[in-house]
């Protein structure tokens, strides 16, 4: 057991860290140095009751024998999160129109719980996963999970608007497919290239992508039509990143890539495509910037634990 500057345990500093999407949580617990010490994983429910109740569960699931060193939660989950009170708004994918979060959790666990919006968390936890030659400039991170969204990072902090609905770019209805979206508009990015998307466009497997890139290769015309949409939107999604944040590293993640390198062969083969009749966008250099997040880390849940002070 090691002891920190004034003598106390190292093991009586240990966080858990949740993260709540729209088809599952994930949770890891983590000791003062960010080491995972365990992880635990369940499906998640729709309705701000059934959230709570299972944040809660899996805080105690994964914690384990451990839970009385516990000292802090932090738990990231999508919509519009106020962090000082740790409210949530607008979980659009989980039916949840207003919820006291963190204050609920928080009085159910009997420990401090923070509260942020989940591409946040899952922005910092890539961004720690990053060589230290990528974290010298500011990183983006696109998570293509049910929805889509992004996270920024700038030396170790992450970018946050003045109303927290910074990067909420999978609600911009620029996508020319016009399909309708659950917050109520038509043409949503996320309704082309999210995980909950892809399903919609191709519900003959689960996970949709691997097999819609597998056919596409193929030469199934149905597969490459609806890959070509994903495709589109999701270099648009690159585009808007890029222009109007200008980060030196667009890091992929969510449940989505973890169709791996063919996935970002076809997105760079996308981008490649548009540089070749536009000299602004070549001289972006696009393909460079990005990287695929390592799928064998939960880094939600490991972010999610590195907001819980």
């Amino acid at each position: 057991m090691t002891m920190n500057a004034s003598g106390t345990p190292e093991t009586e500093n240990l966080r858990v860290g949740v993260d709540v999407g729209g088809t599952k949580i994930e949770a890891v617990l983590t000791d003062a140095a960010g080491t995972v010490l365990a992880s635990a994983r369940k499906a998640a429910r729709k309705g701000g009751d059934e959230v709570v109740e299972d944040a809660v569960a899996i805080v105690r699931q994964v914690a384990g024998m451990r839970f009385d060193e516990v000292r802090s939660v932090g738990i990231g989950i999508p919509g519009l999160v106020h962090r000082d009170t740790g409210r949530v708004e607008n979980v659009v994918n989980l039916g949840i129109e207003n919820l006291e979060l963190g204050g609920r959790a928080s009085g159910m666990l009997g420990l401090p719980v923070w509260v942020d919006n989940d591409v946040n968390a899952a922005a910092l936890g890539a961004y720690g996963t990053l060589p230290d030659r990528l974290r010298r400039g500011r990183m983006a991170f696109v998570n293509l999970g049910t929805g889509l969204a992004a996270g920024f990072v700038r030396a170790g902090l992450v970018e946050r608007g003045d109303t927290g609905a910074l990067g909420e770019i999978g609600h911009l209805p620029v996508d020319p497919n016009r399909m309708a979206c659950q917050c109520g508009q038509r043409g949503c990015l996320e309704t082309a290239c999210s995980g909950g998307g892809l399903r919609r466009m191709w519900p003959v497997a689960d996970p949709p992508l691997p097999d819609n890139l597998a056919r596409a290769d193929g030469g199934d015309g149905e597969a490459e039509r609806v890959l070509g949409i994903a495709l589109h939107a999701l270099a648009d999604v690159v585009q808007i990143v890029a222009q109007a944040a200008d980060p030196s590293v667009i890091v992929i993640g969510g449940g989505v890539s973890r169709a791996g390198s063919p996935l970002l062969d076809a997105l760079r083969g996308e981008l490649c495509n548009r540089e070749a009749s536009s000299g602004f966008i070549a001289g972006l250099r696009l393909t460079e910037r990005l990287r695929l997040a390592d799928a064998s880390i939960p880094i939600g849940a490991l972010g999610a634990s590195l907001i819980a002070c």
